[in-house]
């Protein structure tokens, strides 16, 4: 069996005409709804913080969407952490969120490494990180997600539907 390919670094940059604290909090917002992470909970027993394990699970509760681990937390600009899709059998990559404070907003960087070229998840994750930049912007400026967030958030009980059953969150959990 041959050694994985991994992908080039992928990073997409959106400016965010808000301040660097308003988009960390939004960033980093645990046990409510993210419509930029597609309407997921972010859940974790210790918070958010270097070596803590986390979850996004789906609006019902029943479902876990992705798991990992948090590599670094520095506030309000640096976001680190392992990301497994739990519906894909690939192993995980590496997610990193970085905010830079620019003239009247912030630089929101979202950079995927480690992911298995030509993947799944690298495709999958890749095709969504112009929707995470696109609705984190929208929220953070506005205060609501953008139209591809809110319909996201209104098909989101037909995804449940959809879920395989290994996904259960009693499969993935945090400790």
């Amino acid at each position: 069996m041959t050694d994985p390919v991994y992908a080039k670094a992928n990073i997409n940059r959106t400016f965010i005409k808000a301040p660097i604290e308003t988009v960390w909090s939004t960033l980093v917002a645990t046990d409510k709804a993210l419509p930029f992470f597609f309407g997921s909970i972010c859940q974790t027993t210790d918070g958010l913080k270097a070596g803590a394990k986390y979850r996004m699970v789906h609006p019902n509760k029943k479902l876990a969407m992705v798991v990992g681990e948090v590599i670094a937390f520095d506030p309000p600009r640096l976001y680190s952490h392992t990301f497994q899709m739990t519906n894909i059998d690939e192993p995980p990559c590496k997610v990193t969120y970085t905010l830079v404070e620019k003239d009247g907003g912030t630089e929101f960087s979202l950079t995927i490494e480690n992911a298995i070229e030509g993947g799944k998840l690298f495709k999958e994750m890749a095709s969504a990180q112009g929707f995470i930049g696109s609705n984190l912007k929208a929220l953070c400026e506005t205060g609501r997600p953008a139209f591809t967030g809110r319909m996201v958030g209104l098909l989101s009980p037909v995804f449940g539907l959809l879920a395989k059953k290994s996904q259960h969150i009693s499969n993935w959990p945090l400790k």
